[in-house]
């Protein structure tokens, strides 16, 4: 697979799976730029560890949430770099609680973060890649946009939403070359599931039919594949990349 020449952005880069996915563009040959919302010192690690590629890196302070922020920022891409060749949305949260105890600010927080954000990116990125006659939308689901979990009714109701999004988008914007799809991982090991109780994640390892959690970069193998050249017809798909967890 190769990206050499391509422009990406990925939000929520500066850790956990966009890090990953952020620095694996790079190993590839893109330019990279990545999203934060607090952690400058680990956005700026990021992209010293994209130039190390030979290729270039910036970061962007911005919250998600932000419409006019996400216009400014894809708008500084396509000013410095010429283009935008590939959108990840995988900026994202969890606020998990039953719905009997969950508040208003917690439903509306992750609905903002997780779904409005995909929206905000999706359309500032759409009249540049439609005046470059393309471009590739990755956007980070879940399982649980799937199959729901008990407890994360904000967090599922946001990942299906991408799912619908995403496919809507795709429809309306495959005459002008630009695709969009979704990644769908499960139990992933990341700084975020790595907070749930060990006794919670051997449950989860459970009822995983390949018996483990998953690898950020296994993630991320298919988020470059969608990035690539590679996968030039297919859009509007949503990719499991859960063990067979929600099979």
């Amino acid at each position: 697979m190769d990206l050499k020449g391509k422009n990406c952005l990925v939000t929520g880069g500066s850790r956990g799976i966009g890090r990953v996915i952020a620095e694996h563009f790079a190993s590839l040959g893109a330019n990279v730029a990545i999203t934060y919302s607090s952690s400058a010192d680990a956005a700026r690690a990021v992209v010293e560890a994209i130039s190390e590629h030979d290729v270039k890196g910036k970061e962007y302070q911005a919250d998600a949430v932000d419409f006019t922020k996400a216009e400014e920022v894809i708008a500084s891409v396509v000013e410095e770099w010429g283009s935008l060749d590939v959108l990840v949305n995988n900026a994202g949260i969890t606020r998990d609680n039953l719905i009997l105890r969950m508040n208003e600010q917690q439903w509306d927080d992750v609905i903002n973060t997780n779904l409005k954000s995909v929206f905000n990116y999706s359309k500032a990125a759409t009249k540049p890649m439609m005046r470059a006659k393309g471009g590739s939308i990755i956007n980070v689901g879940s399982v649980v946009g799937i199959s729901g979990n008990a407890g994360q009714s904000n967090y599922s109701a946001s990942k299906a939403g991408i799912i619908g999004f995403t496919k809507s988008f795709a429809k309306e914007l495959a005459s002008r070359n630009i695709r969009a799809n979704v990644v769908a991982p499960g139990y992933i090991l990341t700084e975020m599931t790595g907070q749930l109780d060990e006794k919670v994640l051997e449950s989860i390892e459970k009822e995983t039919p390949l018996g483990r959690a998953g690898d950020p970069e296994e993630v991320s193998n298919m988020v470059v594949f969608l990035a690539s050249d590679l996968s030039s017809y297919i859009t509007g798909e949503v990719i499991r990349v859960d063990g067979g967890m929600a099979m």
